[in-house]
């Protein structure tokens, strides 16, 4: 190793430039499972920031869709749930007219709904019924708050039927594995969906009407996410009653918990498709959760609760996508950036798939952070990540302390984490320290902390 040279705090040299942080940077966007392949939405700054969707088969990762096609909607305005795959077939929302469209192999994309102020996210497939059902959201009378509902789209002759309306706003639509039933989540003005949720299922009949609607679960002050229908067809989702977002099942007409734990099995939904859990079989939950600002990934046996961590070289986990072999996440830790990680469920060996940046620098100059929690108002404890500055070609001068930026991230209800990002490496290799703040309000640490912002945007964090 080369001889250190003492050089003040903040003036020290760095391979981690603002160029080689851009170049060759894209955004990892939603994930999905078909069958043997996997897929995944990556925002492109090179092609004016267009969502564009790829397939992975065998290590070749191919684009699935042309130019100048953007899966993106706008559904609630955040988005999300832009595209799903069924079998060879691709149903994407187009960011241009928000509308949807089916892509197939070798043929252009062609519209499945006509020209109107209509938009789609959330779709899934009622194969048996020839249609999609998902989100809808009506901006026909721009002087008005548009309309929320649960709708079909019908895949031969493009009608749209409405299931489900009323409320302010929807999200989740969800069929059970025989077709039989459809799960949903509703919620009113002023909740946002972190604040109070309802769970809703209904029977459907033979040509896919609605019968015999029925709330499961939530209200007022019970956030409720991600329904999700087990292999044998229990209803499964997750719900914050506890003061923390653990996993419940529907059964026999009552709800059960599957997990209690002081610790977050969920996300605050502010996109469509968010995932932390997925059935590895009827019994077997392959789940993300957070604790202390940390994810981690288990096996989770839905009878008995019995949690089994699984070992994995990443700190942060999202988008998770789970079937009978593998588990396909968003995965970084404080040493390697954001990437498209698969895990083998039969082996527990993980594959990179896709990295969100080319950018390849000494380890001798990433800062790794430290977790650490300080006194703050009114006697509450808040929560970081500390990243000392770290430059293997330089030592600083005895006694003297760093500068210190303290970086507070969007909110609310986000968190940072301890993902390798080179924005904050930039100033960590130069000689800066940096404080990454999970201020009061932040997603992480139960509901009583996430609530600690709640009429207080701008004081507290």
């Amino acid at each position: 190793m080369a001889r250190q040279h003492t050089v003040p705090y903040g003036s020290w040299k760095s391979p981690i430039t603002s160029d080689a942080i851009v170049a060759g940077s894209i955004r990892l966007g939603e994930l999905r499972l078909g069958g043997s392949d996997i897929y995944w939405s990556e925002g492109r700054p090179t092609e004016g920031g267009r969502n564009a969707v790829v397939r992975w088969h065998d290590g070749q990762v191919v684009d699935v869709l042309p130019e100048p096609f953007n899966a993106r909607t706008r559904v609630h305005e955040y988005g999300g749930g832009a595209f799903i795959v069924c079998g060879e077939t691709l149903y994407f929302s187009n960011f241009s007219d928000q509308r949807l469209y089916r892509s197939q192999a070798g043929q252009p994309p062609e519209p499945v709904t006509p020209e109107a102020p209509l938009r789609y996210a959330d779709a899934l497939l009622d194969a048996s019924r020839n249609r999609l059902i998902c989100v809808l959201e009506d901006h026909s009378q721009p002087d008005r708050e548009p309309n929320n509902a649960i709708a079909a789209i019908d895949l031969e002759r493009g009608g749209v039927t409405i299931l489900a309306s009323g409320n302010d706003f929807y999200s989740s639509p969800r069929l059970s594995p025989d077709e039989s039933q459809l799960a949903w989540l509703t919620w009113n003005h002023p909740n946002m969906p972190w604040d109070g949720t309802e769970l809703w299922v209904a029977d459907l009949t033979d040509t896919g009407e609605m019968s015999q609607p029925c709330k499961v679960a939530g209200g007022l002050e019970e956030s409720i996410g991600q329904p999700l229908w087990s292999p044998d067809g229990i209803l499964t989702f997750v719900s914050d009653r506890s003061g923390w977002w653990n996993l419940y099942r529907w059964i026999d007409d009552s709800v059960q918990a599957i997990v209690q734990l002081e610790a977050e099995f969920g996300v605050p939904h502010w996109v469509f498709r968010m995932s932390t859990y997925g059935y590895e079989s009827a019994t077997s939950i392959i789940c993300a959760y957070s604790q202390d600002g940390v994810q981690h990934l288990a096996r989770l046996h839905s009878g008995t609760g019995e949690l089994s961590p699984i070992n994995i070289p990443f700190t942060q986990v999202g988008g998770l996508q789970v079937d009978a072999k593998q588990a396909i996440f968003a995965a970084g830790s404080p040493t390697s950036a954001s990437a498209i990680a698969r895990l083998d469920l039969a082996t527990l060996e993980v594959k990179i798939l896709r990295r969100v940046s080319s950018l390849e620098v000494d380890p001798g100059y990433i800062s790794v952070p430290e977790a650490i929690a300080f006194p703050s108002t009114n006697g509450r404890t808040a929560y970081a990540f500390y990243y000392p500055p770290t430059n293997q070609d330089v030592a600083a001068p005895a006694n003297e302390k760093p500068p210190l930026l303290v970086k507070s991230h969007g909110g609310p209800t986000a968190a940072t984490s301890a993902t390798l990002d080179w924005r904050i490496q930039y100033w960590t290799s130069r000689g800066v320290a940096v404080l990454d703040v999970n201020y009061g309000g932040s997603t992480g640490y139960g509901r009583a902390y996430r609530e600690v912002l709640k009429g207080n945007w701008g004081i507290v964090d």
